[in-house]
């Protein structure tokens, strides 16, 4: 028997060591585009940006874990086709691999500009390449303009803002994070931007990226020009999963599952962020870009193939995610997608320390807590049964036994 796990991420590393942890006994190979032994993505964008960074801390694993495990690790190695009847993939090199259970955790890639828009001092940061580029560049003491506020944006605006540098955020919308979180506590966050001496320039979008040899203005759709040195994208990212196309696979958002992992093709798996899994309470499909999500994620595939006659195991049913800005940690669980009411249930939005509870029709679907890990995370229990909202709020409106 032997297992074929595409993509070095979180969930793929996770599946290889559960596999193992498991008892399974047949061979475990992982295949990386990265040269690199398989890293951490988080802190790309945040701690990997300043001077001091080692890049040691930042590996998943030590090089001697693979050996140690028994795991065959390739990198440096593309997939560029899936043969799901022969559960065999193809390689950039030529090569081929074949397995009884192929398991997917290609992730994501960033979504970028168009080509011509793609200067030299244009980045994005998706790898670790792409953050030690950035890192150099910061070096110079530049004027950076960051294009979109989403997390990846807002983390490296907290960090070049610490450096002293000129930092501008173009975003989109009213206020970074208003989809996501509502009026109230985008404006809080926004505060901590405006605190940090970053200029936000919101409802607006770029026209265009213009310069001569390298990126030198960024031009805005009201027709102001900002001045400029460095451009970082943060405009979200893509399933990469291109190369899966005539496979036979479900590609609708990612790579479509159920609720335990398996893709409508037998011996074939996906897991972490390219993944689309079935939400067992909601029957809905649902792609999860978490770091903690795709290490359940890749967890419980491993266990599905090694422990067959075992009842399925699936991720943990609250998603979890964290973000570090401007010194101060926002930790989220659950959703806060199709919310109609927010609550107010710990501290003040006019301090560095607030929790805020997302609900829709009167039930508890999300929490988020900054600077608040002791009280948001008592939420978990509350958000994975679909609590009445009512049940956890006292009779002025705050969180009972807050």
């Amino acid at each position: 028997m032997s297992v074929l796990v595409i993509g070095g991420s979180v969930a793929g590393i996770a599946v290889a060591d559960g596999l193992r942890s498991q008892g399974y006994q047949g061979a475990v190979t992982v295949v990386d585009a990265d040269p690199s032994l398989p890293y951490d993505k988080p802190p790309l964008s945040k701690h990997a940006l300043k001077e001091d960074w080692d890049p040691i801390k930042g590996l998943l694993r030590p090089e001697e874990h693979y050996a140690a495990k028994d795991i065959e690790l390739v990198t440096g190695r593309t997939a560029v086709a899936l043969d799901a009847v022969r559960r065999t993939v193809r390689f950039d090199d030529g090569s081929e691999r074949q397995a009884d259970h192929v398991v997917l955790a290609t992730g994501v890639r960033a979504r970028l500009l168009p080509e011509e828009l793609m200067l030299p001092g244009v980045h994005a940061i998706r790898t670790a390449a792409d953050s030690a580029a950035v890192r150099a560049a910061l070096a110079d003491r530049p004027r950076l303009v960051v294009i979109g506020g989403g997390f990846i944006g807002a983390e490296a605006a907290s960090v070049a803002a610490g450096m002293g540098l000129e930092v501008t955020i173009v975003e989109a919308l009213p206020l970074p994070f208003q989809h996501l979180f509502g009026a109230d506590v985008a404006e809080a966050m926004a505060g901590w931007h405006r605190a940090a001496g970053v200029r936000l320039e919101c409802g607006v979008m770029v026209a265009g990226i213009e310069g001569a040899e390298r990126v030198e203005r960024v031009r805005l759709t009201d027709g102001r020009v900002l001045e400029v040195d460095l451009v970082l994208l943060g405009l979200g990212a893509v399933p990469a999963v291109d190369w899966l196309d005539g496979s036979g696979l479900d590609l609708d958002n990612g790579i479509t599952c159920d609720e335990d992992g398996r893709t409508g093709l037998p011996g074939i798996w996906a897991a972490g962020d390219a993944a689309t899994w079935r939400n067992p309470v909601t029957g809905d499909h649902v792609r999860v870009e978490h770091w903690t999500t795709a290490k359940e994620q890749g967890a419980a595939v491993a266990h599905n193939i090694a422990r067959p006659d075992e009842p399925a195991r699936g991720a943990g049913p609250v998603p979890y995610f964290w973000s570090d800005q401007h010194g101060l940690r926002v930790q989220f669980l659950g959703t806060s997608a199709g919310h109609d009411a927010t609550h107010l249930v710990h501290g003040s939005f006019d301090e560095p320390e607030f929790v805020v509870l997302y609900a829709r029709e009167g039930r508890i679907i999300g929490a988020l807590g900054v600077a608040a890990a002791r009280h948001v995370m008592k939420y978990r229990t509350a958000i994975s049964a679909g609590e009445r909202i009512e049940g956890l709020l006292d009779p002025v409106g705050e969180a009972a036994g807050a």
